[in-house]
């Protein structure tokens, strides 16, 4: 992540906050008396916040180590040729 300070975050806001959404990478601003904060997408924020709700979740965590164990045996789903072409668009 890269870190910035205020005054040049403030000179040059519209071009930084352009390359946080395009390059999906936060970035730290620095104050000189006070804590840091961080800019983040709201796609990206999202997306973490959907991953920390997963995280949470022991439900969905055990759902994830049992698919995971099934797949190492060979034993996982596997879907047939017309299942896949609809999930493929083809």
């Amino acid at each position: 992540m890269d870190t910035i300070s205020v005054n040049k975050f403030r000179e040059n806001l519209k071009t930084l906050v352009e390359q946080v959404i395009s390059r999906h990478e936060p970035l730290k601003v620095t104050r000189r008396a006070g804590e840091a904060f961080v800019v983040l997408s709201a796609h990206d924020w999202e997306r973490e916040q959907e991953t920390l709700h997963v995280l949470q979740s022991q439900n969905l965590m055990q759902q994830i180590a049992a698919s995971l164990e099934t797949h190492t045996r060979g034993q996982g789903y596997k879907p047939t040729g017309e299942q896949m072409d609809e999930i493929t668009g083809i």
